[in-house]
């Protein structure tokens, strides 16, 4: 197998800075388990589909990621992290 490679998009690369030691710690673990599991997120439809989310908590608070998975290619895509408030209609902007 080979190992999946991980992309991110100016946005989520953003909001990555913005993230203290620990929630960037925390951040790391879901994103092997996502490499682990490319499938683990939940597909949206719509406007969004080809989009999956992934959700959990960080120090906490309710947390989702956003992320497109290019089985094909092995290629893992990372679009968004943050709260649930306003997530998607962010989403919809950037996606």
């Amino acid at each position: 197998m080979h190992d999946v490679i991980v992309r991110q998009t100016n946005s989520f690369s953003k909001v990555v800075k913005k993230l203290h030691l620990n929630q960037k710690k925390e951040l790391d673990k879901i994103i092997q388990e996502i490499m682990g599991n490319p499938n683990i997120g939940d597909n949206k439809k719509g406007d969004l589909a080809g989009v999956k989310i992934y959700k959990f908590r960080m120090i906490n608070q309710l947390t989702l990621l956003a992320y497109q998975y290019d089985d094909q290619n092995e290629i893992i895509t990372l679009l968004a992290l943050g709260v649930h408030e306003n997530f998607y209609r962010e989403l919809k902007n950037t996606h």
